[in-house]
Parts: structure tokens; sequence; C-alpha cells
């Protein structure tokens, strides 16, 4: 029987700032059964489209991509925080709700035509995993799908990703 997963996410009035409703999912992380079935539900999306990668932005891309990319066979690639990779990097910059960020990844971690899962643990905006697509697609791979455990409906984020097939597991 499935769970239902928003009794496993938090929400936080006013966090970071008045008037945000912080969706918290270290409750669910926490839950070895709701974190299953999390995992499952997004191995089950990516199961069809013959993922060679999974591609997920620091820090909960990790969290959620990682055991994605286990479970189907294939390896995870980070797009990390500007200035935390020692080899060659590209770079791509993004706007926040509240401020702008810079993503890197290892010139040389998607290959060209490599069919790439973009993994995160929320959709707001879409100027997180718009910036990591950027960096895949730049290298030659070919993303076919996004994936998330929660889309903040309001904030319209995936307006920028319909040119690619989004999965949200719950919406707020």
């Amino acid at each position: 029987m499935a769970l239902d997963l928003r009794k496993y996410v938090a929400s936080i009035p006013d966090f970071p700032e008045k008037g945000i409703i912080y969706r918290d999912i270290l409750p669910l992380m926490a839950d070895g059964k709701a974190f299953k079935q999390v995992t499952d539900e997004l191995v089950d999306y990516a199961k069809n489209k013959h993922v060679d990668m999974v591609v997920g932005p620091e820090a909960r891309g990790f969290i959620v991509g990682c055991p994605v990319a286990s479970a189907l066979g294939v390896g995870f690639a980070p797009a990390r925080k500007k200035g935390k990779l020692p080899r060659p990097a590209i770079s791509s910059s993004y706007e926040l709700e509240y401020g702008s960020a810079t993503l890197q990844m290892e010139n040389d971690a998607i290959k060209p035509g490599q069919r790439v899962l973009a993994v995160d643990d929320l959709l707001a905006t879409g100027g997180t995993i718009s910036a990591t697509i950027d960096m895949v697609e730049r290298m030659g791979g070919v993303v076919v799908g996004c994936a998330f455990i929660i889309e903040l409906k309001d904030l319209h984020g995936r307006d920028k990703l319909k040119n690619y097939d989004v999965k949200a597991l719950l919406e707020y």
C-alpha cells in the first residue's frame, strides 16, 4: 500500500523569508519506507527513458538522484556550487527566488549523446534545474526527463521546462 507522501513533508512558514512556506523533505528522507517509495516512483518514471546518466544539483539533487541512478544501474553526475570541483569545469548561472547562484559540472561529466535524467528535490522557479540542463546540453547530453519530489506550482518553474518531460510526485 502506497504511503501518503504529503504526511512526510513539513511545511515551515516564513522561512527563509516572511511570506514563504518552506517545504522540508527531511522528515521524508528520515523515513525509510517513504524515501524508498519516492526512489521507486522516480525510477519507475525513468525506466522507459533508456537513461545513461542521472544528474542532480547540489545538495538535495545528490540525495535524491544517487539512489535513482543506483537503482537504474547508471552513473550520477553532480552539478556543484561554484568553486567546489577540482578539475576543469563549465558553469551556468541562474536566478533564485531570492538571489542568484552558479553551478558547475566537470567538463567530461556527460558524454555526447548520453541520455540524461535531471533530478532534484523541488521544482520552484526552474532556475536550478535549467542551469543543470544547460550544462548537460552544452556537453552534448540529451535530457530525456526531469524528476522532482515536489513542484511549487505558483512559482511556474515548469514554464522554463516546457521542452522537457517533467515528473513531480507532489504539487503544492
